[in-house]
């Protein structure tokens, strides 16, 4: 029977803190209320006229693009944590683990934030840092104990070190913070399978099914062992 593979949370794409600015029709707001057309050669100086540029290319999927416009935003201001946050997603979804991981400490010394660690063990624990890993994930927990996907991706780190009953511990308390969690439901009949715990891996896989998941490795595995 072909063994099944646990599965990691997914990236956090928002900024941390606040909203974009999404300055998209080349205006700005004068101190008495009033909206004067500005143009785009003026905000071509201005850090949020990249930052936000940037924020949609990213959308629309253009990470290299957005990568570029963040760059530029960083170079005028070198203090906007959110485009060093942004940049480091952006690097995430190219694979580009290791300059994602440099802009996400860079971020963390600025201003720790959970969704900074979170996302700096993502890209860890994708380079198999999984030690390195565990450790950024216990900092957004620290900061954040109801970080349910912290604690579902602290336990795919644990999984892939085999310390199978840490990683339990953790898929039980993703669950508790959030019980519609079907990947930490996954991961936990995983992992009970690990260690032989066969009914309780049953439970946990059927009910990762009847909360949406559709792994077909998983239900194949309900056919033959539940």
């Amino acid at each position: 029977m072909k063994k099944r593979t646990a599965f990691i949370g997914a990236l956090l794409s928002l900024i941390p803190i606040g909203q974009p600015l999404l300055i998209k029709t080349g205006v700005v707001l004068s101190t008495t209320g009033l909206m004067l057309a500005v143009s785009e050669n003026v905000y071509a100086r201005d850090s949020a006229f990249f930052y936000n540029r940037g924020f949609d290319k990213a959308e629309q999927g253009d990470h290299y693009g957005a990568i570029s416009d963040y760059t530029k935003a960083i170079e005028i201001d070198p203090q906007n944590d959110d485009a060093f946050y942004n940049r480091g997603n952006s690097k995430l979804d190219l694979k580009d683990y290791y300059g994602a991981i440099a802009d996400f400490t860079t971020v963390i010394e600025m201003k720790p934030a959970s969704d900074a660690f979170y996302n700096r063990g993502l890209a860890k624990s994708n380079l198999k840092d999984y030690y390195g890993a565990i450790a950024d994930y216990t900092k957004a927990i620290e900061i954040d104990p109801q970080y349910a996907d912290a604690y579902l991706n602290r336990g795919f780190a644990k999984d892939a070190l085999k310390n199978y009953y840490g990683a339990i511990a953790d898929y039980i308390k993703a669950i508790e913070i959030d019980p519609q969690n079907d990947l930490a439901y996954l991961n936990s009949s995983i992992a009970k399978e690990n260690i032989g715990d066969i009914n309780g891996a049953c439970i946990d896989a059927k009910k990762a099914v009847s909360l949406g998941n559709q792994d077909p490795e998983n239900k194949s595995w309900i056919k033959e062992s539940c």
